[in-house]
């Protein structure tokens, strides 16, 4: 930036502090295992997004034990879609009952597709409309991030595996925006991070791995942005109205706040040593080395306290996503509208396998990760699901949920727990709120407590 005697519009300067600052590893940040974080490890939260429903999650499905254990309470015998959670069986937990009914159509006519994944985090039915005039809420991983993010260099990591465009008709007259589940407020949705380099120069940098010399030297640049920066707000502050001097002043004490955290980031420089990564070069053609790829980014982000809470969306609702890589050409929404097909349903069942085995690869991870005096499993809370359940009638209770991780011994796993028909999917949400150790969220969307018997 250079500071003349001419006139310099305030919004231009705004808008080229804002470029300017906007560097990697400038939000909040302490570090995951100094003094003051060693005595207790902190609970990071994890929503994970399958698309389309899953067969067996409803007593209307074909199938209604592949997904569905057939029995309540601790030891429960899993499933055959839920096979590869097996391992983990301590750290599982499986949810019946649960509904997101603001799913549903209410008068709105279709797109239970947009509403599911507009639905799955906030409850919240979504204002109908395919123009930018769209309307829904704050989704509950937002709500962890704008507590949890004080602590952390990023606040959350929405990411994602297929493209969620913001501009659109999308579903039946829904607006695209309602394709992404992670909502800041209820006009700013946040889509999912596709590309597994930029979500890595995100975390570290523009470098080329995770080397800690290179970091401080990026570290070092950064200050040095920084104080010419701040020279030059000060500066500019004798030259302008009353109005664009109090902007500056909150500019000059985000600065300063920068300044701070990037202090925090050189004391982590030295007392965290960074798992050793490469900057990936490419998406993956093949779809689970792409997903798991994203997977460890987001263990790898956990585990350095970049961030406690993450959203990853396995694929987009209502995609037609073909499944090559285990024999299915057929996209995947064209076949959850089985019409009681047995050679769809059994492609459909193949699918909801994949998916959740993406979900045990990601605990595999965490549990094999040390944190503490545990695992990063141990010190998490990992929910996935859906808020459609029978794809095929686009029903919106009985949801496919499961919620894996004990947050620090705060919840015991190895349980089928049944609830009440649609009781609010948000009522889980706010009793993993309790278990990160957030101060009381008093209700969000249709939630109407905490769930019980947790």
């Amino acid at each position: 930036m250079i500071i003349t005697n001419k006139a310099l519009h305030r919004r231009t300067f705004l808008r080229g502090l804002g470029a300017t600052v906007a560097l990697p590893f400038l939000d909040s940040m302490v570090p995951a295992f100094s003094a003051r974080a060693a005595s207790t490890a902190p609970v990071r939260l994890g929503y994970m997004y399958t698309p389309n429903g899953i067969i067996g999650a409803c007593d209307k499905s074909p199938r209604p034990f592949m997904w569905t254990p057939k029995a309540v309470g601790e030891n429960f015998p899993f499933s055959p879609t839920m096979k590869a959670l097996e391992p983990f069986r301590n750290h599982v937990n499986v949810f019946s009952g649960l509904a997101q009914v603001n799913g549903r159509a209410l008068g709105d006519g279709p797109g239970d597709h947009a509403r599911a994944t507009a639905t799955f985090l906030t409850g919240v039915h979504p204002f109908k409309t395919g123009g930018a005039d769209f309307k829904l809420a704050i989704s509950a991983d937002q709500i962890a991030a704008k507590e949890l993010g004080k602590y952390t260099q990023l606040s959350s990591l929405e990411l994602g595996l297929e493209p969620q465009p913001l501009a659109g008709n999308c579903d039946s007259g829904y607006t695209c925006a309602y394709m992404s589940m992670s909502w800041r407020s209820a006009s700013s949705p946040l889509p999912a991070e596709l590309n597994p380099r930029t979500v890595f120069e995100r975390l570290f940098g523009d470098g080329e791995s995770t080397d800690p010399a290179a970091r401080m030297q990026r570290l070092e640049r950064q200050k040095s942005v920084l104080d010419y920066v701040a020279g030059s707000l000060s500066r500019l502050q004798g030259g302008v109205g009353p109005a664009d001097k109090r902007k500056l002043d909150e500019y000059l004490e985000a600065v300063r706040d920068i300044e701070r955290r990037i202090q925090l980031a050189e004391e982590q420089n030295v007392t965290l040593q960074l798992p050793h990564m490469e900057r990936p070069s490419a998406v993956p053609d093949d779809y689970e080395a792409y997903a798991k790829l994203m997977m460890d980014l987001q263990v790898i982000a956990w585990q350095t306290d970049m961030t406690r809470v993450a959203s990853f969306m396995l694929g987009r609702d209502g995609s037609n996503r073909a499944y090559r890589e285990i024999g299915i050409s057929d996209g995947h929404h064209s076949i959850s509208h089985h019409q009681g097909d047995a050679e769809r349903i059994e492609k459909l069942m193949k699918i909801d396998e994949l998916h959740v085995a993406m979900y045990a690869y990601l605990l595999k991870r965490l549990k094999e990760t040390p944190d503490g005096d545990g695992s990063l499993l141990d010190h998490s809370l990992v929910v996935f699901g859906s808020s459609l359940s029978e794809s095929n009638q686009h029903t919106h209770d009985d949801l496919p949920i499961v919620m894996a991780g004990t947050a620090n011994g705060r919840l015991k796993g190895n349980r089928h727990l049944v609830y009440s028909k649609e009781t609010p999917l948000n009522n889980l949400f706010l009793s993993m709120f309790d278990m990160a150790g957030m101060p009381q969220v008093e209700g969000f969307g249709d939630s109407t407590g905490r769930l019980t018997n947790l």
